[in-house]
């Protein structure tokens, strides 16, 4: 019989064995197999976790991931998991620290890296404080419901000693700077304390996220002067907090169904469907304050060129924007960070070509 089963199996076209071969290994699918495949949950929602990001946020969640368990939460409390938030509170810091140094020289790297640990801190800061305000209503959106005091893997206990330690060695850095900038940077903090309660008070809070979140575009000019430069400084944190606004409308429009349902503002619901004309004149007045700050500090061709690129990036973000797709405001939001990279290394392209331009003109005078 065994004999006769084979011969009609080696019989039976080719087709005809691979789809019995199928269902006998459909058949041997343990019971428990369709069970374990409906638990596999997807994110209910497009999220920043759900969408395409940036190869840095791929390797700084993998490092979040790799650290003790018992200090995830705290990692992902102040968002090291996410450091895009991180880039766009620096790069602001990095262009006045560019612009105050001096003619034909790099910028410091000391307080490139002073300004770079206190972003991380301050930021962490700034994101404890956020949620320890905002625990509720996390927990009412999709989004945000995963993060630490929202789904009690921390309690609010935690996150005030927490924050404390943050601010500790937040301190420890400002007082790394002069007298000058030590008072600015401290004059920050109420802002830092008081933008989360924004959304529920006003439909601009991103506003009041574009004064804190840009301030570094003062210290870092004070850090390396002694006091700032008003003409200079004044113009490129304008256009900081304008850039804010661009970017961070983007982002709110991920929320604004759940903000709509608990009653949060924000300027996504406060534009709707103008959002693009909003942007739009946010960047040109953007690209106005960069080049009067140029002006007001004899800045040159790589500058403008820089600015002129950063004009095209943004035209480009808001012409292709979509703001009823969660996944492109995220990637719109994160590619921010290239319009901050891009700024910034024209100031210092046209910081090195100032040398160039000051030896130009001593060659006619030697010459005589």
């Amino acid at each position: 019989m065994a004999a006769l089963r084979l011969l009609a199996c080696l019989t039976k076209p080719p087709r005809l064995r691979c789809c019995l071969r199928a269902q006998a290994s459909a058949a041997r699918v343990p019971e428990a197999a369709p069970c374990a495949l409906s638990n596999r949950r997807e994110p209910p929602y497009p999220s920043p976790q759900s969408a395409r990001r940036p190869l840095s946020t791929i390797s700084a969640d993998g490092l979040v991931r790799a650290a003790p368990a018992s200090l995830q939460p705290y990692l992902r409390l102040m968002r090291l998991d996410k450091p895009i938030g991180t880039w766009l509170l620096y790069l602001p810091c990095t262009w006045s620290i560019g612009l105050a140094a001096e003619p034909g020289c790099l910028p410091s790297i000391y307080t490139l890296l002073l300004f770079g640990t206190g972003a991380v801190l301050m930021r962490g800061a700034g994101c404890t404080i956020n949620d320890m305000w905002d625990q509720d209503y996390d927990k009412k959106v999709a989004r945000t419901a995963c993060r630490p005091l929202a789904a009690g893997k921390i309690s609010t206990f935690q996150s005030l000693v927490f924050l404390g330690g943050q601010l500790s060695l937040a301190l420890c850095v400002l007082l790394c700077l002069n007298y000058y900038s030590i008072v600015l940077g401290a004059a920050s903090l109420s802002l830092v304390v008081t933008y989360p309660l924004m959304k529920r008070i006003t439909y601009w809070p991103q506003l009041v996220l574009g004064l804190t979140f840009n301030w570094g575009a003062l210290l870092g000019w004070s850090a390396i002067r002694g006091s700032c430069d008003w003409s200079v400084c004044l113009p490129l944190y304008f256009s900081g907090v304008l850039w804010t606004l661009i970017y961070d409308t983007i982002y709110a429009h991920q929320d604004k169904k759940d903000d709509v349902a608990i009653g949060v503002k924000s300027t996504a619901l406060r534009f709707n469907e103008n959002t693009k004309q909003w942007l739009s004149g946010f960047g040109t007045l953007m690209l106005l304050g960069l080049t009067v700050t140029g002006v007001n500090c004899d800045q040159t061709f790589p500058y403008y060129a820089a600015v002129a690129a950063v004009g095209v990036h943004l035209a480009q973000q808001i012409y292709t924007l979509d703001i009823h797709s969660p996944e492109d405001c995220w990637k719109k939001f994160s590619a921010n960070r290239t319009v901050g990279l891009l700024l910034f290394m024209g100031i210092v392209l046209g910081n090195l070509r100032k040398k160039k331009n000051t030896e130009e003109t001593r060659k006619p005078l030697d010459s005589t």
